[in-house]
């Protein structure tokens, strides 16, 4: 494999940059991949976007309602534990 930092590619006429393939691989970059593109001055960087749109805890806290008591940590972690034992036996 070749390095790298010494890969070359070419903007076609349209804008598009075909990234060479061993770095797609060594990214996990498939097709489809959604990359956020920012101009820093040492270059082009490019990252993978993130997959939820970024959220403050106050815009979130308390959106799932729940009839009832609170739950205890106890009973958190039982529940949990019960579903990844059913995602488990499922697959």
């Amino acid at each position: 494999m070749s390095d790298p930092r010494r890969l070359t590619t070419t903007v076609s006429t349209k804008g598009q940059v075909i990234l060479p393939k061993t770095i797609r691989r060594a990214l996990r970059w498939e097709a489809g991949t959604r990359l956020v593109v920012e101009n820093t001055p040492e270059g082009v960087l490019l990252k993978p976007a993130p997959v939820f749109a970024e959220t403050r805890p106050e815009e979130v806290f308390g959106r799932l309602a729940r009839a009832g008591a609170p739950m205890s940590l106890a009973e958190m972690e039982a529940g949990v534990l019960a579903e990844a034992r059913r995602r488990h036996a499922g697959g």
